[in-house]
């Protein structure tokens, strides 16, 4: 699969940046769905993570929150021994991720095609609930998945082509799955836009005022250590 830039953003401050520009995109079979705009639809930063917010939190290994980011990557194993050996965040009982496109929108298609898929892994069964946002702050609900990988249509909400949505909030159905364990919670893999349109900037370097914050690692250790420097914590 292509490498496209990724970038995140741990408490609103850019941290990092991974490949390649908007110009580049094609459409692409990723997880066997076809996303025409191929690894450019895919979800670029993190803006918080809440594990457990209404009861158990995942364990440590499973609380990487750029493992969200991305392509899937999912390779079946489901206890992980370190955060870099995941490819999936746990989000535990009622806990909550906003994750945020950068180079990208998500919009409606004017159709009943799925518009944004979710890519919820691992063996247990456990809903998901959906919000979108513009601006990070203000949010609409596009409902939920049940569990698992699976799409939806945001045209379905009222939400058609002219509409364009920066930020995901993915929160677990606290009352849906099981309550304990190492991966307790919605399990997320990836978060991808069918339906989306190019960012203003994208594949110009604008940032506005985080563009002086962005650093070039990979996704893993090296992104949780810049963000530890640039926070003034001891890596």
């Amino acid at each position: 699969m292509s490498s496209f830039p990724k970038r995140i953003f741990l408490s609103g401050v850019a941290v990092l940046t991974l490949g390649m520009s908007a110009a580049g995109a094609r459409a692409e079979i990723i997880g066997g769905v076809e996303f025409p705009q191929g690894a450019l639809s895919f979800a670029d930063a993190v803006v918080s993570y809440q594990p457990g917010l209404e009861g158990n939190a995942p364990t440590a290994p499973h609380q990487g929150a750029a493992n969200a980011l991305g392509v899937p990557d999912y390779n079946g194993v489901n206890s992980c021994a370190s955060q870099d050996a995941c490819s999936f965040v746990s989000l535990g009982v009622g806990g909550r991720i906003v994750l945020r496109f950068v180079d990208n929108l998500l919009t409606g298609s004017d159709s009943d095609a799925d518009d944004l898929w979710i890519f919820e892994v691992g063996p247990d069964v456990e809903g998901t609930i959906v919000d979108i946002s513009v601006n990070g702050i203000d949010w609409l609900s596009v409902g939920a998945i049940g569990g698992s990988t699976r799409g939806i249509d945001i045209d379905a909400f009222g939400y058609g082509s002219s509409s364009a949505f920066a930020y995901i909030r993915l929160t677990d159905a606290a009352n849906n799955g099981g309550t304990t364990g190492a991966t307790v919670g919605a399990d997320i893999d990836a978060v991808g836009a069918i339906s989306t349109r190019a960012a203003a900037g994208a594949g110009t370097g604008d940032m506005g005022d985080d563009d002086r914050r962005i650093r070039p690692h990979r996704r893993g250790a090296p992104a949780r250590q810049a963000a530890a420097r640039i926070a003034g914590r001891p890596t």
